[in-house]
């Protein structure tokens, strides 16, 4: 798949350079639950849903921004960010959804990328946990994983668990790729259909396949006086 790296003599410098994986599924696929069973595993994982809620905290520049495009009403009364007003605005119209988008997501891909940097020279296994891996700007990464489950499936898990009405839940997942674009893009599929059993073993599995992918290789720095830093695994 694209943005695969191939082993090479870089190797043979320093740590064992780190393996980065994406980790991605529509709302409803129960990724969370895959992402804390790869955590359990010895996985590094960063939450880009985790790093949204963090860069949304009163004082931080994202927060400033939406609230200058919004306005106050998307506050509570003690300053933070008040999602279900957020989102009543932005989930019925297309524009102010894009409008958000533009504020929030390149923060956090860019926050994204530092931590990544973070673990570079390391041996660990770090996986991107990104809702909107497929939709969104890819990421250098030895491989994607997609955590799939039917339609169907995933809209009675989101009313049961999270009581969304089943109308607010289908149209949540229209505005996210669809269940085949998602499988197009994947190296690897983990079935979340069934039981915790099934998942435990296909995680298992998971874990495995993970240790045969290339580890991240930093390009090496230029011999010259202009040379830059190198970019991190996340470039």
């Amino acid at each position: 798949m694209d943005g695969r790296s191939e082993p090479s003599a870089w190797h043979c410098y320093g740590p064992r350079p780190v393996i980065l994986v994406g980790l991605t599924g529509g709302i409803g696929s129960g990724k969370s639950t895959v992402s804390e069973l790869l955590t359990a595993r010895g996985a590094l994982v960063i939450d880009a849903d985790g790093v949204t809620r963090e860069l949304q905290q009163p004082g931080q520049a994202v927060l400033a921004a939406i609230v200058e495009r919004f306005g106050e009403g998307v506050l509570t009364a003690d300053g933070h960010l008040d999602r279900p007003a957020l989102a009543a605005l932005v989930f019925t119209d297309a524009d102010t959804l894009k409008d958000l988008n533009n504020i929030v997501h390149p923060a956090v891909n860019a926050e994204i990328r530092r931590r990544a940097r973070l673990q570079a020279d390391t041996d660990k296994v770090v996986v991107l946990d990104v809702p909107l891996l497929v939709e969104g700007r890819g990421y250098n990464t030895a491989g994607t994983i997609v955590v799939d489950t039917p339609v169907d499936v995933a809209v009675e898990r989101l009313v049961r668990y999270r009581g969304m009405s089943e109308e607010d839940a289908r149209a949540r997942m229209s505005r996210q790729a669809t269940r085949e674009e998602r499988l197009a893009k994947a190296d690897h599929v983990i079935d979340n259909s069934g039981d915790r059993e099934s998942l435990e073993r296909q995680v298992d599995e998971l874990w495995a396949w993970i240790h045969t992918l290339p580890r991240y290789e930093p390009p090496p720095p230029k011999l010259t006086e202009d040379a830059k830093p190198a970019d991190g695994p996340a470039s």
